[in-house]
């Protein structure tokens, strides 16, 4: 069988310096090795690296990258991993980690703390992938927090199966650049008028993206759908409906009172569905935002709501997929804490 590939450790592009001298380790790890090596005590360990929840893997090529680059010596090591976007099992072991213990006890916060980060979001966007297959799930959670975490997270979402990220450093580690529709600033910026915006947007981008077009801006969108497809034609290829979860949509109102009538509901995409086919927009897209998580995803799939696109983004930073690592191995006797036993995985992979 053809082993995978793994990213190479230079596109992280790790403060190697600072991680070496423990600048982001709990202190008393660093502590710990320098205390061995003062007693000149190099035991040889096997560190097990397990969570203990269901979930789709990621952020492993990055602590291989951490061990590589940030070890005292990776040639003193023997790593075995699974890959990033493996569905793992609770305590299943994610790594080993085989070798003189004052070589890479500095590093434990840091790897465990990339996978994880990187394991929640590739969790969640699987989660929402799942929900809503076979339609396409585009990754917009960069506002929600800090930017250093941007190319790592969307790294995790694109493994995880999102067709898009909204930043072009979420999307560098495979080559890619962000994609986007036509923003509710753009539109204020020409007034309000979504049409001028959306043209001006079209003929600003090249002929081979996309355009899409947020059309709630007037909280109206049907009637702002049909009329930037009667201007654009073939050239729009959407319409993101965002409404706020506060707001009814003008076409939404009087059919109110026997569903919930705010945000980004089924009735309002049938609404500007219908009122697109209608007129001859067959090809015009429909791409939901705001609020959407696994649960409301379901729901629209369940009720065959026909939406053609989801863009999910705060809830993919929701929940905790912790790890753990316990040194279960010293000098190749069994030596782990009770309950942490050394667990063999079949499916681990010795990492070059």
């Amino acid at each position: 069988m053809t082993r995978r590939l793994r990213l190479d450790p230079a596109i992280f592009h790790l403060p190697v310096d600072k991680m070496r001298a423990g600048y982001y380790s709990d202190k008393y790890f660093v502590r710990t090795r320098d205390i061995l090596l003062a007693n000149g005590n190099r035991p040889r360990v096997t560190m097990q690296v397990f969570g203990k929840s269901r979930a789709f893997l990621g952020g492993i090529d990055e602590a291989i990258a951490i061990l590589k680059q940030c070890a005292i010596e990776w040639s003193d090591l023997v790593v075995h991993a699974l890959y990033d976007g493996d569905e793992v099992q609770p305590w299943e072991t994610v790594m080993l980690i085989e070798g003189p213990y004052d070589a890479f006890a500095h590093l434990e916060t840091v790897y465990l703390g990339v996978l994880a980060r990187r394991t929640k979001v590739g969790t969640n966007t699987r989660r929402v992938v799942d929900a809503a297959r076979p339609k396409e799930v585009m990754f917009f959670p960069a506002r929600h927090d800090h930017w250093l975490v941007q190319t790592g997270d969307g790294y995790a979402a694109h493994v995880a199966g999102a067709i898009g990220v909204s930043t072009d450093a979420q999307a560098s580690w495979w080559g890619s650049e962000g994609v986007g529709t036509v923003p509710h600033a753009l539109i204020a910026a020409y007034g309000g008028d979504t049409v001028k915006a959306t043209r001006l947007f079209a003929d600003h981008i090249p002929e081979s993206v996309r355009v899409v077009t947020l059309v709630d801006f007037e909280n109206d969108c049907v009637g702002t759908s049909l009329a930037c497809a009667r201007a654009l034609g073939k050239r729009l290829d959407g319409v993101r409906l965002d409404t706020s979860e506060t707001m009814v949509d003008r076409s939404i109102i009087p059919e109110m009172g026997t569903f919930k009538p705010t945000g980004v509901n089924p009735q309002l995409v049938w609404n500007v569905r219908r009122a697109l086919d209608r007129e001859g927009f067959g090809h015009v897209r429909i791409v939901v935002s705001g609020g959407f998580t696994v649960e409301k995803i379901r729901q629209f799939e369940e009720q065959g709501v026909p939406v053609d696109a989801y863009g999910v983004g705060s809830s993919l930073y929701q929940g905790r997929f912790d790890f753990t690592a316990d040194v279960v191995l010293v000098d190749g006797r069994p030596v782990a804490k009770v309950g942490r036993e050394h667990r063999p995985n079949p499916r681990l992979e010795r990492v070059d």
